[in-house]
């Protein structure tokens, strides 16, 4: 086959899958879908729906204009655990009452797990270890490092190969009776790779240890099923598959079995008994409010709304459909212009082991995402040498997909 008939094939390929994409339609209510630009950041920072430009503006003027502080009253106290369990209900299969949003996720992560750490340790002195993979994101690693000193605690370290995840055999070998708390991602931020999150759960409370779940790269895009898994706790963010906009707040999910007996480490006013009672000590309210710290970013909650209406509207299985057959498209394209360049795919194959995104890796990916920055192609970069293309897909056509991928063959080519 020629590169002239590879290509019009792939072209057609795409158009195909186009026209019998059942979410297509979504995508024409996502600002700046219609414009050529081809954005493989989803994953990282979402399109703007158009209706939240609408729900922005008559926020400032119908409910902080109109109201001002009557708005406290009227709804916005209610709507960190309104919207947590909207996002409990769409992508987490959570029953409501544990889940809320709250600060970002490094703030919430370090409570969850540093509650966790606390309680585990009270109930067993041995229980002294956290565990942590060696390429989780940054942050999680971080907290964990910061954490274990601040409690005189030790980290667990597992190693894995940085084109995959942490597998079971992984955590059955780092786990014991000196583990207090384990920290996941349901999704590698780097490869993409999905965890068996119920596998993974199920061998650290065989050890007597609680799980928390970073859900970044996998709420609204990857069905969760955080209830019927048995997740202790998870914190994801808004702004990725969720639509909440740059720096929008996290989401913290703790199980209801676990809420009364975890004291969460940074006590402000919002998570007392009786918010505006005032009083000289500090008394935990019940449930998913004694996570709570500081006043709620209302504005900061404000654009998800949308997104989760779209993604209750679509369904998460219809979601996780489409994203499965954008991957494998865009690993099928990478097969077809891309390996003969020496670029390789760093992320799993096997569609149920792979979330939202797949990484390319070639030693001249870094150079080549600033040359697609510059032509309105937006991937990223992510060491060593991979450029990550995130698929967000209700936003996302094939055509777009197939338009990214020959403007890296053609920045690839120019730099072999």
């Amino acid at each position: 086959m020629t590169d002239t008939d590879r290509a019009a094939a792939l072209e057609a390929e795409a158009s195909a899958l186009d026209a019998a994409d059942a979410l297509r339609g979504f995508r024409d209510r996502f600002v700046g879908a219609d414009s050529p630009l081809v954005y493989f950041d989803g994953n990282s920072l979402g399109r703007p729906p158009a209706a939240t430009a609408e729900r922005l503006a008559r926020f400032v003027t119908e409910e902080w204009g109109g109201r001002l502080i009557r708005g406290w009253d009227e709804s916005w106290m209610g709507l960190p655990f309104a919207i947590g369990d909207e996002i409990g209900r769409v992508a987490l299969g959570a029953a409501p009452g544990q889940t809320v949003i709250g600060d970002s996720t490094t703030v919430l992560l370090y409570k969850l797990v540093r509650a966790a750490y606390a309680e585990r340790h009270a109930a067993d002195a041995a229980r002294t270890e956290i565990v942590v993979d060696r390429d989780n994101f940054p942050t999680d690693r971080y907290l964990v490092d910061g954490i274990a000193r601040e409690a005189g605690a030790t980290v667990r370290w597992i190693e894995v190969d940085r084109a995959g995840g942490v597998e079971p055999d992984d955590l059955r070998a780092a786990v014991g009776p000196a583990t207090a708390v384990v920290l996941l991602s349901h999704v590698a931020y780097r490869s993409g790779h999905l965890a068996d999150a119920a596998a993974l759960t199920a061998i650290a409370h065989d050890a007597g240890a609680l799980v928390v779940w970073d859900l970044c790269h996998s709420a609204g895009s990857v069905p969760v099923r955080a209830d019927a898994d048995g997740f202790d706790l998870a914190v994801g963010c808004t702004y990725k598959y969720l639509g909440g906009g740059p720096g929008s707040p996290a989401f913290g999910y703790v199980a209801e079995r676990h809420q009364a007996a975890l004291a969460q480490p940074i006590q402000g006013w919002m998570g007392t008994a009786d918010v505006f009672a005032m009083g000289p000590d500090y008394s935990p309210a019940d449930g998913m409010r004694r996570f709570l710290s500081g006043t709620p970013p209302i504005v900061g909650m404000l654009a998800m709304q949308d997104t989760l209406a779209m993604l209750a509207e679509a369904g998460i299985d219809a979601v996780r459909t489409k994203s499965i057959a954008l991957t494998s498209f865009a690993i099928q394209v990478a097969d077809a212009l891309l390996a003969p360049l020496g670029v390789t795919v760093a992320s799993p194959r096997e569609s149920a082991r792979r979330g939202g995104h797949v990484t390319l890796s070639h030693p001249t990916m870094r150079s080549v995402t600033a040359d697609l920055w510059r032509q309105d192609v937006i991937p990223d970069y992510r060491d060593p040498d991979g450029l990550r293309i995130g698929l967000s897909p209700l936003s996302t056509s094939f055509a777009e997909t197939l338009a990214g991928l020959r403007a890296v063959e053609a920045s690839v080519r120019a730099r072999t």
